[in-house]
C-alpha cells in the first residue's frame, strides 16, 4: 500500500491554488512599511522609529466564533474575513493604537481554494478598512479532524502608540460625556444564543421576518463594523486631553464593556432612550431571550463606545456622523455613590 499526503486528507496543490486567488487581495492592503511580499517564512514591516517618539507596540488576538456556522450554513464566506479583523483592531484603537498589521490562520477541514480565497479576500478587506496590511497567515488543512466544509478562523493584529497618549479609564475624569457608536448588527458575539434561537424557533434564516428590512441570513452575516479609524480620526481632531477612552463592546455587552475603562470610584450611566433597540435583537426576544439576556450576550446596538470631555462631546458625534458612523451622547460619567455597585449601568427604556 502507497500512503500520499493528499490521501490523508492534505493538498498541497490546492493550498498551492488558494494563495494564488487571495494573492491579489493581500497584496492590496500593503502599506508603505511592509518588506518583501507575500510567500516568505515570516511578513516584515519597517517601523518608522523616527515618526514616533515613545512607540508601544500593541497586540491583539480574537477570532469569529460561531457565527462561521452561519457562513457555512448560507454557503457565504465573503464577510467573515471582516469580522475577523474587526475583532482584533477594534480591540486595538481601544488603548489609542494605530493598526499596522494582521495576520491570519486558517484551519479548515479541506482546501477547497476559491472558499479560501473567498474568506481571505474578505480578511483583506477588513485590513483596507482599518488601515492595516494583511502582512501573511497560515492555512492548515486538518483532514482528520474537521469535516470538509468545517473551517475555523483566527488572528492576530498588532498596532502602535506613543506612550503619553495610551487611552483608558487613567484618563477618564467625573463629568465625561460617553458617546455612543452604532453596531452594524451581533458584530461577532452571541451567536451561540443566535443560533439556538434560530434552530429552536425554526426561523428561516432565506426568509424576512417582520421588522427586518432583509432575510434573516443576511442580516446575521453582517459583518462587524470596523471604528478603528474613526475613533483614530477623533483622538487626531480633538487630541488625548479631550478624548479618554474608547470601549469595544464585545461579549458580556454594554455595561461590562463601558465599565473596563471605568475608574474606582466613578459609575457610567447609559440612558437607553437614546437609542432605539435593533429589529433582530426584537426578534431574538420574541422567541425566548429575556431582557437581561439580551444585554449580556448582545450589543444591542452600540459597538464601541467613548468617554470625552464634555465640551467636545457634540463636535465627537458631529466628527463621527460625518464620518459615516452614526452617534450619539448616550450618558454621563459621575461618582459612584455605591461601592458595591457596577461601574457602568443602563438606565431608562428603549426608543
Amino acid at each position: 500500500m502507497t500512503f500520499t499526503y493528499a490521501g490523508s486528507g492534505v493538498d498541497i496543490d490546492a493550498g498551492e491554488r488558494a494563495v494564488t486567488l487571495m494573492k491579489s487581495a493581500v497584496e492590496a492592503t500593503n502599506r508603505p512599511e511592509v518588506v518583501g511580499g507575500l510567500g516568505g517564512f515570516a511578513g516584515l514591516f519597517a517601523l518608522d522609529t523616527q515618526k514616533y517618539r515613545k512607540p508601544l507596540l500593541a497586540s491583539s488576538t480574537d477570532g469569529v466564533g460561531t457565527k462561521i456556522a452561519l457562513a457555512r450554513q448560507l454557503d457565504r464566506h465573503d464577510t467573515v474575513g471582516i469580522d475577523l479583523v474587526a475583532m482584533c483592531v477594534d480591540d486595538l484603537v481601544a488603548c489609542g493604537a494605530e493598526p499596522l498589521f494582521l495576520q491570519d490562520y486558517v484551519a479548515c477541514g479541506k482546501v477547497v481554494p476559491e472558499r479560501i480565497a473567498a474568506i481571505v479576500t474578505g480578511i483583506a478587506t477588513g485590513c483596507r478598512l482599518a488601515g492595516a496590511s494583511l502582512v501573511g497567515g497560515e492555512t492548515a488543512e486538518h483532514g482528520d479532524l474537521m469535516g470538509a466544509d468545517e473551517y475555523d478562523l483566527a488572528a492576530t493584529a498588532v498596532g502602535v502608540v506613543e506612550a503619553d497618549a495610551v487611552l483608558g479609564p487613567e484618563r477618564v475624569r467625573d463629568g465625561d460625556v460617553v458617546v455612543a457608536m452604532a453596531s452594524s448588527g451581533f458584530h461577532s458575539n452571541g451567536y451561540s444564543l443566535v443560533r439556538r434561537v434560530v434552530a429552536s424557533a425554526g426561523l428561516d434564516l432565506l426568509a424576512t421576518p417582520a421588522g427586518l428590512d432583509r432575510e434573516l441570513g443576511a442580516t446575521l452575516l453582517e459583518p462587524t463594523r470596523i471604528y478603528a479609524l474613526d475613533c483614530l480620526a477623533l483622538v487626531a481632531e480633538l487630541s488625548v486631553d479631550a478624548v479618554h477612552a474608547f470601549a469595544h463592546i464585545t461579549g458580556g455587552g454594554l455595561a461590562a464593556n463601558a465599565g473596563r475603562v471605568v475608574p474606582d470610584g466613578l459609575e457610567a450611566v447609559l440612558d437607553r432612550s437614546t437609542w432605539a433597540l435593533p429589529a433582530a435583537v426584537h426578534l431574538m426576544e420574541s422567541q425566548g431571550v429575556p431582557r437581561t439576556e439580551s444585554e449580556r450576550a448582545f450589543n444591542c446596538g452600540v459597538g464601541m463606545v467613548a468617554a470625552v470631555a464634555p465640551e467636545v462631546a457634540d463636535r465627537t458625534v458631529a466628527l463621527l456622523t460625518e464620518r459615516g458612523v452614526p452617534a450619539w451622547v448616550a450618558g454621563t460619567v459621575g461618582e459612584r455613590t455605591d461601592p458595591t455597585a457596577a461601574p457602568a449601568r443602563l438606565v431608562g427604556s428603549y426608543r
